[in-house]
């Protein structure tokens, strides 16, 4: 249903009350000159975000996170110099360049291989949304908080896509058992297997059984197109839409 609000990983999708002192810096990265200037001017007219800059290629992207060291991206997928998924690159880069900037992936394409890159390291600062379903400016913007809060937003379509083969018709975590559970949500907010076993006390070993457990109980255990981690996290994700 177009404009259907999103799925948040942190609480349900509703905009975010922020501290009036703090303004959320952003940059705006798309090649089509009246998409990133429209963006802009919408977001403008929020007074706690500021958008420092506004791009067209990758290149220019990654320069002006260098410079303005900006809380909040938001890009398109596909923008020079190839046309390929420069968007999805960008947000690989600031994992490790600048962890601290969330991405707002803001696309034309509901394609599952792109939103398995952007999450395949965790869903903690990422967003995923489709333009033809951004109908109201307040969505953009509280899409942009929540990931400046370190939150996460992904479509219900994206989610929906990437499910619809592993998700039965009951609650998809019922035959989890607690801890499998927990290991779960350690997975969601992108910990990488020795992370889970020492925030809950685990050995790697007993956290790799709990993992393949879960994901056979989910059935995605033998999934060969999609992420097996990130299939399994978009399960958790949408047990908790509105």
């Amino acid at each position: 249903m177009p404009g259907t609000p999103a799925i948040s990983a942190a609480n349900q999708y509703t905009p975010c009350v922020t501290d009036a002192a703090r303004t959320i810096r952003l940059v705006v990265a798309d090649d089509v000159l009246l998409v990133r200037e429209g963006i802009q001017r919408v977001l403008d007219t929020y007074p706690d975000i500021d958008v420092v800059a506004a791009v067209g290629d990758l290149g220019a992207l990654l320069d002006a996170v260098s410079e303005h060291r900006p809380d909040v991206v938001i890009t398109d997928i596909r923008m020079p110099p190839d046309f390929s998924d420069e968007g999805i690159q960008a947000a690989a880069r600031l994992y490790t360049d600048s962890p601290e900037t969330g991405v707002v992936v803001l696309s034309q394409y509901a394609e599952p291989e792109y939103a398995v890159k952007l999450l395949e390291r965790g869903s903690k600062r990422r967003a995923y949304l489709l333009k033809e379903r951004v109908s109201e400016p307040d969505q953009l913007a509280g899409a942009v908080r929540e990931v400046a809060a370190g939150g996460s937003v992904i479509d219900p379509r994206v989610v929906e896509i990437l499910v619809s083969r592993a998700k039965p018709e009951t609650d998809p975590l019922a035959g989890l058992t607690p801890r499998e559970r927990q290991v779960l949500e350690q997975i969601a907010q992108g910990k990488s297997n020795a992370g889970v076993a020492a925030h809950l006390y685990l050995t790697e070993r007993a956290v790799e059984k709990h993992i393949n457990s879960l994901f056979a109980k989910l059935g995605v255990g033998n999934e060969p197109d999609v992420h097996r981690r990130v299939a399994a996290v978009l399960l958790y994700l949408s047990t908790i839409q509105p």
